[in-house]
């Protein structure tokens, strides 16, 4: 076999960096489930449950929500605006009975 200067080599480490077309790419940071989500329970009105960082309950419906805050509609109490970073967790009333 005659080694040609101008012939190349395969390596493997150059297939990959040469073929960017077939690795797989990361999946996107926002999916917009998220959105879909606050949607869905504003359009519903669904009451929830939401637990804030030191532990207290706010039972009510979101009225709007944007990337900082949610907008908390209340039957028997002020509506509130919730701070997102201070909410740990919320959950459908009706889960609860169940």
């Amino acid at each position: 076999m005659k080694n040609d200067k101008n012939q190349k080599r395969f390596s493997p480490a150059n297939a990959v960096a040469n073929d960017t077309s077939s690795r797989k790419q990361p999946p996107p940071r926002e999916t917009r489930a998220e959105i879909y989500y606050y949607k869905k329970q504003i359009e519903a009105k669904t009451n929830l449950i939401f637990v804030l960082q030191d532990g207290e309950e706010i039972k009510g419906a979101i009225e709007w929500y944007d990337q900082e805050a949610l907008k908390i509609i209340r039957q028997d109490a002020p509506n509130l605006v919730l701070l997102r970073h201070n909410i740990k967790y919320f959950y459908k009333e009706a889960e609860l009975k169940h």
